[in-house]
């Protein structure tokens, strides 16, 4: 099993690259599913979600081509299987954003239950909620979801809480639907906005995407188009991270500061300089590292998904802060391997405390999820000595060659295979 090495104390400065974003490739490569004809999408991540993704739509009956720049063409209703075997959903979560576009282009659609994960609990209940009012009958049984149905109807949904995955999937069924379908309470990340957009561009009539209430406008068919995928947001974010941890100086090359407010304005507070260049966003790491005080929030509020690389910035800084993890009940798995490195971190139920200061030293360290992976690769840039992450296949799921890019703007870390 591969390894990440890091050996701490340089300084980043130069410019990184930022891919595509994951969480937006996975619906959109789904939303292929829809149209009848192929779809292309430039800026795929070289992820192993966004490979476990195009598994899928091939079992689903897809043609699934090329990398960075991918066509997907959908199956005839006569050539699609319509079944998401358990076998690759239980690989990544993501994988029910099927569900919506085939019950809406094919009738029905047969998907394993996605279960739970390291980091906590995610039901399924709000994307089932919404395609029962649209008509769809739905069978759970032996870790399944059959859901059948001729034509969805357009109808009035209010989702008990803003699910990203459960907008996507109610999105892309209402796209097809019989009539106007509103959901309200939805979830208003970029992902979600990029999605409607892409959706547009396919010929349906989506307005809203983006804020609390979306409106969809059933239309009969779609068509194939070509969109590029937006820049990722936490990837930008966690490179922002190494550059303000090492007091470095580094240009996010294509990031979207207006996707990234309430990172920026963390970033900040805790004493860097952010600015909002031509070419991306730079972030500059100056003098002491001021303690921060977060609590993560369904967007606009601050992502869960930066909240283990904000806890490394916070062992390094001038004081004690305060983190407060109110999306998933699970997501402090990387606080003892932190600890392990010499942090001083406290967890009380959902609110972690993090005395700053500490001089961090290098460890091998087992990384547990995807984020968690990468606050443990930032710990290593600014402690002392060698560490070793193991288990990077979870690194392997969100960020492409997180190893090369920080070699390109001065850090030493390597992969080391197995």
């Amino acid at each position: 099993m591969d390894k990440i090495v890091v050996e701490g104390g340089s300084r980043l400065v130069g410019d990184i690259p930022i891919g595509g974003a994951k969480n937006a490739a996975l619906p959109l490569l789904a939303s292929a599913l829809l149209p009848n004809g192929p779809s292309t999408f430039k800026n795929v991540p070289l992820l192993q979600d966004v490979a476990t993704m195009g598994k899928l739509l091939r079992q689903l009956g897809c043609e699934v081509d090329g990398k960075h720049t991918m066509v997907i063409h959908p199956p005839t209703a006569k050539k699609a299987k319509l079944e998401a075997p358990y076998e690759l959903v239980k690989t990544m979560r993501a994988s029910i954003v099927v569900l919506g576009p085939l019950v809406a282009r094919y009738g029905r659609a047969r998907v394993s239950q996605p279960g739970g994960c390291a980091i906590g609990t995610r039901p399924i209940d709000q994307h089932l909620k919404g395609l029962a009012a649209m008509g769809a009958k739905i069978h759970l049984d032996h870790g399944y979801v059959d859901v059948e149905c001729k034509r969805l109807k357009g109808a009035t949904i209010v989702l008990d809480m803003p699910t990203v995955t459960g907008c996507e999937n109610l999105m892309m069924a209402a796209a097809l639907a019989k009539g106007r379908t509103v959901i309200e309470n939805a979830a208003r990340e970029p992902e979600v906005e990029d999605l409607g957009l892409v959706l547009n561009k396919m010929g349906a009539k989506v307005t809203g995407a983006g804020t609390a209430i979306i409106t969809i406008e059933g239309v009969d068919e779609l068509q194939p188009i070509e969109h590029t995928i937006i820049p990722d947001r936490i990837e930008a974010g966690t490179f922002a991270i190494a550059a303000a941890l090492t007091r470095g100086d580094v240009l996010l090359q294509g990031a979207r500061a207006e996707h990234m407010d309430a990172i920026i304005a963390k970033l900040r507070a805790a004493g860097s300089t952010v600015t909002v260049e031509a070419g991306g966003v730079r972030v500059r790491g100056g003098g002491d590292i001021l303690p921060i005080d977060i609590t993560t929030q369904p967007h606009p509020g601050f992502p869960t998904d930066m909240q283990a690389q904000f806890m490394v910035l916070a062992t390094q800084a001038k004081g004690q802060s305060m983190i407060r993890e109110m999306i998933f009940e699970n997501r402090y798995m990387h606080v003892p391997e932190l600890s392990r490195m010499g942090a001083d971190i406290h967890v009380d139920g959902r609110t972690a405390i993090i005395r700053g200061g500490t001089k961090l030293s290098g460890a091998a360290v087992m990384a547990t999820d995807l984020r968690a992976s990468a606050s443990l690769v930032l710990a290593g840039l600014v402690a002392s000595g060698k560490t070793e992450v193991l288990r990077v296949y979870h690194l392997d799921r969100g960020y492409e060659t997180i190893e090369k890019k920080l070699r390109g703007v001065g850090a030493k870390v390597k992969r080391v295979k197995a």
